[in-house]
C-alpha cells in the first residue's frame, strides 16, 4: 500500500476533497492540484459522459478526477504492478465500477486492437524519458482517437511544446512551476 505521505486530493465532483493514497514509486508524481483544477476547468463541458484513457496512470490522479466529474469510463494503464494494485484499491474504496486498470506499458497497450476510441486521453509520462512523441504517433496511427478527441499532455517545462502530428493543434496551454501542460485536438479547418 502507499506510503502514508503519498496522498492526493480530488479537486471536484462527487468525491471532492477526498484524500487518496498512491503508490510511492520512483517517477510517480500526481499532477499538482492547481494544474488539475485548470485542466478540468478546460474540460468542464467535455468530461461528463466521456470515455477517457489515463496512459502512464501513475498516481491515478487524472483518471480519478475524471471519474469524480462523471466521466462514463476511465481506462488506467501503467507498467508498475504496485501502481496498478493501488489504483485498483482506490477504485474499490470509491465503489467505482466504470473503470479498468491495465498492467502494461503504454507502448504495448497501444499495439493492442482497439475498436472503441477515446474522447479524452491523459498523457503524463515520466519526465526525461522521451516517451511523448512516439506515444502521440502511436495514438494517431492506431484507432484510439475520434475526430473530436482531446489529448492532455503534461511535460517538463524545459522540453518546450512537443511537436504535434500533422492536423493537430494546441487548443490551450499553460505553465506552472517546472511543468508545462497542454490540451491538443485535431484542427477543425
Amino acid at each position: 500500500m502507499p506510503h502514508k505521505n503519498a496522498q492526493l486530493r480530488i479537486i471536484g465532483g462527487q468525491w471532492r476533497g477526498r484524500k487518496l493514497g498512491f503508490a510511492d514509486e520512483p517517477g510517480v508524481r500526481p499532477t499538482a492540484d492547481r494544474v488539475r483544477e485548470t485542466l478540468f476547468n478546460w474540460l468542464m463541458l467535455d468530461i461528463e459522459g466521456a470515455r477517457c484513457l489515463d496512459l502512464f496512470a501513475g498516481s491515478g490522479a487524472l483518471g480519478l478526477e475524471a471519474l469524480s466529474r462523471d466521466a462514463r469510463e476511465v481506462v488506467f494503464v501503467d507498467s508498475n504492478q504496485k501502481v496498478v494494485n493501488t489504483i485498483k484499491a482506490q477504485l474499490k474504496i470509491l465503489a467505482a465500477d466504470n473503470a479498468q486498470v491495465i498492467h502494461n506499458s503504454a507502448e504495448r497497450y497501444l499495439q493492442t486492437q482497439n475498436s472503441n476510441p477515446f474522447d479524452i486521453i491523459f498523457l503524463d509520462p515520466p519526465f526525461h524519458k522521451e516517451f511523448l512523441l512516439p506515444i502521440i504517433g502511436q495514438l494517431v496511427k492506431g484507432r484510439w482517437l475520434k475526430a473530436d478527441t482531446l489529448i492532455y499532455i503534461e511535460a517538463e517545462k524545459e522540453l518546450g511544446a512537443p511537436e504535434l502530428p500533422a492536423g493537430w493543434v494546441y487548443h490551450k496551454s499553460k505553465t506552472a512551476g517546472q511543468v508545462s501542460f497542454y490540451l491538443v485536438k485535431k484542427d477543425d479547418e
